[in-house]
């Protein structure tokens, strides 16, 4: 048997703008998912995807000399479709067998499990950790799997790979992977807090694409702002950059920033990560932070040192 993990991820800041150059500040997360692959006898691919709780929620057979789908289940009573899930991991799986022809070249079939480390609706990259494991599987490029696949600026693979935060920055095209050291003084007073509204990345993405405004000066700043954060001393300069980077996000995607739209009586600083309007959001705070969110709704509520690996 074989096994491969991958870690989740988090976009700190560049959101949006990653795609067009910004230097990111990105954080692999405690959080990830991991794959295993047995050999069997039958000449099929025997698929099966757990939760966080060691429930099947996915399953699929497929054919492997046609690569093909036999049948699948898909167990939730939420979004999603079985057929949409199991042609979209299909389709994974080609890819990678058109950038290495050797992969899956066997009699013998493969029974394939996944497992998550955190709930599918946290938007930690169920399918990033998926698509890199499989990369690994397969031995092929994972940036050039995922862009093949789908869209997207790739920070999330960078995330399933390394180990410690890193700056991500796509120059002519090519993904730029650079470790840094972010481990602010102040990261007791800094939280993540579920916002339980699941934000569509490829719906930011077109809202973004949108504009065909050129977006030079906000890149340049953007991309000092992420080498601030790994800088600044104090929270309330921390805050102060937290705070540009929302209204330089917010001019361009024309959406409210989050605290103004959500939280405006909340004394700390709130940014938005990733595609806006869903998933986790940094927030600065102290002991009173978890009882303010939880009296908003909101209970699900980590420290940084809970999140970040």
């Amino acid at each position: 048997m074989k096994n491969y993990y991958s870690n989740g991820k988090l976009l700190l800041t560049g959101e949006y703008l990653v795609l067009d150059g910004a230097k990111s500040l990105a954080i692999p997360t405690k959080f990830g998912q991991d794959l295993s692959v047995e050999k069997i006898k039958e000449p099929q691919i025997i698929w099966g995807s757990f939760t966080h709780t060691g429930e099947c929620w996915f399953e699929a057979v497929f054919d492997l000399q046609k690569l093909r789908l036999v049948n699948c289940t898909f167990n939730s009573d939420k979004e999603g479709n079985a057929d949409v899930i199991a042609e979209t991991l299909l389709s994974i799986l080609v890819e990678a067998k058109s950038l290495n022809p050797d992969f899956l070249k066997s009699e013998n079939g493969f029974m394939v499990k996944t497992n998550l480390t955190f709930p599918r609706n946290w938007g930690l990259g169920t399918s990033s950790t998926l698509i890199n494991s499989i990369a690994a599987w397969a031995k092929v490029d994972a940036f050039q799997l995922l862009w093949n696949s789908f869209k997207g600026s790739g920070y999330d693979i960078a995330c399933a790979q390394n180990n410690t935060p890193v700056f991500y920055q796509i120059e002519n095209k090519k993904p730029v992977v650079a470790p840094v050291e972010f481990n602010p003084s102040f990261k007791e007073n800094l939280f993540f807090v579920h916002l339980n509204q699941k934000q569509d990345s490829k719906e930011g993405i077109a809202k973004f694409r949108e504009s065909d405004i050129s977006f030079n000066k906000e890149i340049k700043r953007i991309s000092e702002i992420s080498d601030d954060f790994l800088k600044v001393e104090f929270l309330e300069e921390f805050e102060d950059l937290i705070v540009e980077h929302e209204q330089i996000i917010s001019s361009i995607i024309k959406l409210k920033p989050v605290k103004e739209k959500l939280f405006p009586d909340y004394f700390g600083a709130i940014k938005s990560l990733g595609a806006w309007g869903g998933d986790f959001v940094l927030v600065t705070g102290n002991t009173e932070t978890p009882t303010y969110f939880k009296n908003k709704g909101f209970t699900t509520i980590l420290r940084y040192k809970e999140m970040v690996l």
